[in-house]
């Protein structure tokens, strides 16, 4: 009998271990608690790429994520060395009241699946050559790299998410030609893109990227979700704009811009800027004055934007791409540095902005049933980059809230507004 009634304890306390392991979450925390912000992404993305949905808490504790419980999640946290905290079922839903109650300007979205991720660049380019592929090796989120003949072979259909590398769009080679023309490194760049759209069937560099902005284009209105920064951003509105006319000088491509080109511009075709002046001076550094870079005049110590505000409840695309244990972001320099306010589309949700210099930072707008998202400057922990610096070391900035942004947008995918129930 004795043995019966101590049986009966061990199944007992094995049942209450059971279901308290299948009630408990690991919640992984994004406020000034959390030792590796950027890591943290990777680790939500792994669980989503493991058939696993999460739950992103908006503006509870920084943007937390909460996973359900399981050891292989829980190895992987110490591994990369995230913070985590195993919560109970109570735990769990006290922090979903909390977050339910109509004056908290929190929410939940579901996190489904771990988009596939491509990433527009030269394949001569190295991760650290731009913010973001820098982001995702850290964060040690998987991603494909594509670029001009696979974008026209209609590669873009597997992928959920696109990032444009600093490109420069419009056919004019990032408008170094003033600077580095005689730099071995340029002429081959200028050789092997002009290599690359004659193989590909086009006379022009820029007849061929005119191309590659419109399938993008048509990417993001099918329900493609788009992410750019620097130049990538302005030069991609500039192509779209210069579609029926030549801006280019001839030390470009063999012959002069197209007469009044400058009037010739169809502002209705692009997706972000409007009513803009293009520069066609191949000498200057600059492609238009959406940019503000050569006329800013901002202290380094001073150059910090704010992240707006949004309703959770009500704006959750916005609050999701601005999650981040800070509102306030230190500045960064890029050859498209920031956005002059007045050439933003009145569609166009502005997220972060230096209110007092008059500069838009972080823009992002839908097209069909997609969504994009523009970034200016170059690399968030790098405040002024010039070509041969050394790559940034994110082991340095495990908590930048610059970074932060990028990868708000790599997740943002994955997103699907559903309620976690009590």
């Amino acid at each position: 009998m004795q043995y019966l009634k101590k049986s009966a304890l061990i199944l007992l306390l094995l049942f209450m271990s059971f279901q308290w392991l299948h009630a408990a979450f690991i919640l992984i925390p994004m406020d000034e608690t959390q030792k590796n912000h950027l890591k943290a992404y990777g680790i939500t993305y792994w669980t989503l790429q493991n058939d696993v949905s999460g739950w992103w808490l908006l503006n509870y504790r920084g943007g937390s994520f909460l996973l359900p419980m399981a050891t292989e999640i829980e190895d992987e946290c110490m591994i990369r060395g995230v913070s985590y905290e195993v919560i109970a079922d109570a735990k769990r839903n006290a922090i979903v009241n909390k977050i339910s109650q109509p004056d908290m300007n929190m929410d939940i979205v579901k996190l489904d699946k771990a988009p596939n991720i491509a990433v527009y660049s030269p394949k001569d380019k190295l991760p650290w050559d731009d913010a973001v592929t820098l982001a995702l090796t850290y964060a040690e989120i998987p991603y494909d790299v594509i670029y001009d003949r696979e974008i026209l072979d209609g590669a873009l259909k597997k992928y959920d998410w696109l990032h444009m590398h600093h490109e420069d769009f419009t056919g004019q080679y990032g408008k170094f030609y003033g600077a580095y023309h005689h730099t071995a490194w340029y002429r081959n760049q200028v050789r092997s893109e002009e290599e690359k759209a004659r193989a590909l069937g086009f006379e022009k560099v820029s007849k061929l990227k005119l191309a590659v902005v419109t399938t993008i284009k048509s990417y993001v209105n099918s329900g493609g979700f788009l992410f750019s920064m620097c130049s990538g951003t302005d030069s991609f509105d500039i192509a779209l704009a210069a579609h029926n006319t030549d801006i280019c000088a001839e030390v470009f491509d063999g012959d002069p811009p197209a007469p009044n080109c400058q009037e010739k511009l169809d502002y209705s075709n692009t997706l972000a800027f409007t009513d803009f002046t293009i520069s066609l001076n191949p000498y200057e550094y600059e492609f238009s004055n959406i940019d503000v870079t050569q006329n800013r005049n901002v202290n380094k110590e001073k150059d910090y934007f704010t992240l707006f505000d949004f309703s959770a409840k009500w704006d959750p695309v916005p609050t999701m791409l601005c999650q981040n244990h800070t509102d306030i972001i230190k500045g960064f320099m890029g050859q498209t540095t920031a956005y002059n306010k007045k050439f933003i589309k009145p569609d166009v949700l502005i997220m972060g902005q230096n209110k007092s210099a008059g500069e838009a930072r972080y823009i992002h707008g839908t097209y069909g049933k997609g969504f994009w998202t523009f970034y200016g400057g170059h690399d968030p922990e790098d405040f002024r980059h010039f070509v041969g610096d050394p790559p940034t070391d994110l082991h340095l900035h495990l908590h930048s809230p610059g970074y932060r942004l990028i990868l708000n947008n790599v997740l943002f995918p994955a997103a699907k507004k559903k309620k976690l129930k009590t």
